[in-house]
């Protein structure tokens, strides 16, 4: 089932942040149907850097085809601002195309951008962003592949100035829309009773950001098609490697620390390196059960 044709179920699509083709097969192995390449978690976890922009489009599609390669199902890919004006949201659209992404998410903010809840952020006028939304249609090569609009404006000109701007990328014919860092379980109702009939809905729960977080099911029960937790698995992951170092430095050993991490053996079960090593040799006999 495509991306597109799955957004048309009732039921909402939990897609969990990934940053790599290892996060990808573990999100996969849980059981989810689609994941989002954060780019706030590769900025993370490549550069380790905030998310101010830093990354670079190249490393983005890099990173794509890589979880590609590795998992097949459906991956919605933050485009940021597209790297630039109209012509480099083309460019990240057929980078992204071409890598594996089925849906690109792009934002409204100047580049370079930052997290949508960090503050003073800018935003460029919506005519631009309209454009914008119009030039990456025009070069994606498959009408499968979604443009996710996402606003900013929220923190900048207000809520109101948000759904202004969110009805205007819907006319410019988004696919799905992602208004950014709500404040309030209100305004999440209030953007979801006015747009999801008409297009799905994309919310985003970051842990400590300006959005209290929901979980799915009251997300899907306001109205919301997609929820995405960007940032968790690197949060999570942050907090057991510093741990982790600690234990290793402290002791000396991994002994410690042993209940919290596979052994060889585990990893590898969930890498599939015998089905891969039982591939390998059929091949070298000709390719042949």
């Amino acid at each position: 089932m495509s991306l597109k044709t799955r957004l048309t179920a009732d039921e909402i699509l939990v897609a969990p942040g990934v940053y790599d083709a290892l996060t990808a097969t573990l999100a996969a192995q849980a059981g989810f149907e689609a994941l989002y390449l954060s780019g706030a978690a590769v900025a993370y976890t490549r550069l380790g850097r905030p998310d101010i922009g830093l990354t670079s489009v190249s490393e983005m599609s890099d990173t794509m085809a890589l979880i590609r390669d590795r998992v097949d199902l459906p991956v919605i890919i933050d485009a940021d601002t597209g790297f630039g004006n109209a012509l480099n949201a083309q460019r990240t659209m057929r980078l992204y195309e071409r890598a594996g992404a089925n849906a690109l998410q792009v934002e409204d903010q100047t580049y370079p951008k930052r997290c949508g809840h960090l503050a003073e952020k800018s935003i460029i006028p919506t005519q631009e962003m309209v454009g914008k939304i119009a030039a990456m249609a025009d070069a994606r090569a498959s009408d499968e592949t979604l443009i996710i609009a996402r606003t900013d404006a929220v923190a900048v000109e207000g809520f109101d100035a948000a759904i202004d701007r969110a009805e205007a990328y819907v006319s410019a014919g988004a696919d799905a829309l992602f208004i950014e860092a709500l404040r309030s379980v209100e305004e999440l109702n209030t953007v979801a009773q006015r747009f999801k009939d008409r297009i799905p809905l994309l919310a985003n729960m970051v842990e400590g950001g300006a959005t209290p977080i929901q979980n799915a099911t009251d997300l899907e029960a306001m109205g919301f098609s997609i929820v995405i937790f960007p940032g968790g698995i690197v949060r999570a992951l942050a907090h057991t490697a510093e741990a982790y170092y600690a234990s290793l430095k402290g002791t000396g050993s991994n002994r410690a620390f042993a209940d919290r991490m596979f052994d060889f053996n585990g990893l590898n079960k969930r890498l599939g390196t015998d089905e891969m090593l039982a591939l390998g040799k059929r091949y070298e006999s000709g390719g042949h059960d």
